[in-house]
């Protein structure tokens, strides 16, 4: 059922508390029971997986929730609607944001069901890696059903869509492949690091995170070529990473909770907060949020604590 604002909270029994000392100067902390992870925006709200549901936050509470059996991995919005893979079903959800109310389940498969996977939208379709050995499925949302397969390396779990590509981390392989999404095949490759994770498509680069080594990668998107690493600390273990506002985003789990990088000078330019643990991030226009599951908490910081001297 959907519920708005902290009254209706109040009265439905909610345990979500909210930081009463947060102002517009600090980050706000919110107390999500539970395991909150995962991150999608939804224009001022954000969607988070967590033990058995997706939730729906604003900074003033709790929106709604949908029963998912065990939703895992990152997730995306498109076409009105929120898609989340459920690691236990072998699908892919598809839920719609305005009412919280479930569309459709899509049998796909997943590559990794341990939950290090991305779901991600892209030239008119959502994408999610299939199967470990080596495919991605195609999903047709007009239809909710997988209408193409891409063959790919072994242990691809991540994805990212964005500067006209579909791009994949295997892990097992320790590549970047570049998918061309008018063909269903990988046109470009690229070798990585140690522990290659989550990645993301912005800021004139494709960004990974190299878990093994601490440092995230930068691969040039039309030669697909390594053109350069951050080091950032001893490990990026169980993180998660972004692009926007003319930085790289990068949730850390040792010594901070997430730095950002300056794409023009590859440095590491910001570090906030106190280590706490794995958890993800997004990134808007208006602030950054990050989650911290073993702490239960969802933590919003505004413009002025990410872009502040």
């Amino acid at each position: 059922m959907r519920k708005f604002g902290l009254m209706a909270l109040a009265a439905a029994g909610a345990l979500a508390t909210i930081s009463t000392t947060a102002h517009a100067q600090e980050e706000q902390v919110i107390q999500v029971p539970g395991f909150a992870d995962f991150l999608a925006v939804d224009g001022k709200t954000v969607w988070a997986t967590n033990r058995g549901k997706v939730e729906q936050w604003s900074r003033e509470g709790k929106l709604a929730e949908v029963p998912v059996t065990r939703p895992c991995g990152a997730m995306a919005i498109a076409e009105g609607s929120l898609w989340v893979a459920d690691c236990k079903e072998g699908a892919v959800k598809r839920i719609d944001v305005k009412t919280a109310k479930l569309l459709a389940t899509i049998p796909t498969g997943i590559a990794n069901p341990a939950g290090e996977l991305n779901v991600v939208a892209g030239a008119g379709s959502i994408w999610v890696a299939s199967d470990a050995a080596g495919k991605i499925a195609r999903i047709d949302p007009a239809t909710n059903v997988v209408a193409s397969s891409v063959t790919v390396d072994p242990g691809t779990w991540y994805l990212a869509f964005g500067l006209g590509s579909l791009w994949a981390v295997s892990a097992t392989q320790q590549t970047l492949q570049r998918i061309d999404p008018a063909t269903n095949t990988v046109v470009g490759k690229a070798p990585l690091g140690k522990e290659p994770g989550f990645l993301a498509a912005g800021e004139g680069g494709v960004w990974v995170q190299e878990q093994g080594d601490g440092t995230v990668a930068r691969i040039d998107p039309a030669s697909v070529a390594v053109t350069g690493r951050v080091k950032v600390g001893a490990n990026l273990k169980w993180g998660d990473i972004d692009t926007g506002g003319g930085k790289v985003w990068l949730r850390t789990t040792d010594d901070q909770v997430f730095v950002a990088i300056d794409p023009a000078t590859m440095t590491v330019e910001k570090r906030a907060g106190k280590a706490a643990g794995s958890g993800a991030l997004r990134y808007t226009a208006e602030g950054l949020w990050t989650t911290a599951h073993d702490q239960h908490t969802l933590t919003w910081w505004p413009k002025s604590v990410l872009f502040g001297k």
